[in-house]
């Protein structure tokens, strides 16, 4: 007879309990959005029980606005060891963008969380975006800001709209993610795998040295 999954419990592991029901919750909430995800779901792939869920997030809500948390402030922190850098603002730049890529391939479940977020705000009025952007976007946004006119005014980042940029850099990362069902589809391939993934970051590195760049990082001008 097959054991039973280990279920975990409170004492001597909260965090990882809550971190657990987190990551499932991720999940969930990415393929079914808000309506369509089902706690039940949550709880068995983080192996804990319904009640025991409950104790942690009050409802469905409260779950999904704690994996949005969970999500952005993971990125943010990533983000921010990269801005605290001292580092020219070209180089700056080309870290942030191959960081960004790599929290993202580190679980593609993230952009398609944000994603059904941005849907459901332009559909209804969402609890959770306004928080998200002053926590979390909104600061980030004002500090590449602040890079990308640094770097322009030291001649390292071509004149361009910052506010044209940011999303530009985001939106090259992002789309290969939520695009992969289709990129299977057009190329019979798995977009997931390892060599695609090391491949598709080169590329979108690449391009931003071409397009933002008037040199490449590290490179002093003649």
């Amino acid at each position: 007879m097959a054991a039973k999954p280990k279920m975990l419990g409170t004492r001597g592991q909260p965090e990882q309990t809550r971190a657990a029901i987190l990551r499932a919750a991720i999940r969930e909430f990415a393929g079914e959005g808000v309506a369509g995800a089902r706690t039940d779901a949550i709880a068995r792939a983080a192996k804990v029980n319904k009640a025991l869920l409950y104790y942690y997030f009050k409802d469905k809500e409260t779950l999904y606005g704690a994996a949005l948390d969970y999500v952005f402030a993971g990125l943010t922190k990533r983000i921010s060891e990269v801005l605290d850098r001292e580092l020219p603002p070209c180089a700056k730049i080309y870290e942030f963008v191959g960081t960004h890529f790599d929290y993202i391939a580190s679980n593609p479940a993230f952009p398609r969380l944000v994603h059904q977020e941005m849907m459901r705000a332009g559909r209804t009025r969402s609890p959770h975006l306004k928080r998200i952007v002053e926590r979390y976007l909104r600061p980030t946004f004002g500090r590449l800001r602040g890079v990308i006119e640094e770097g322009m005014a030291r001649g390292e980042i071509r004149r361009l709209d910052p506010a044209q940029v940011v999303p530009s850099l985001i939106g090259l990362n992002i789309f290969y993610f939520t695009a992969a069902p289709v990129m299977r589809l057009m190329t019979g391939e798995d977009p997931f795998t390892p060599e695609h993934i090391r491949q598709r970051r080169a590329a979108v590195l690449d391009f931003v040295a071409a397009a933002v760049f008037t040199r490449e990082p590290g490179k002093e001008a003649s």
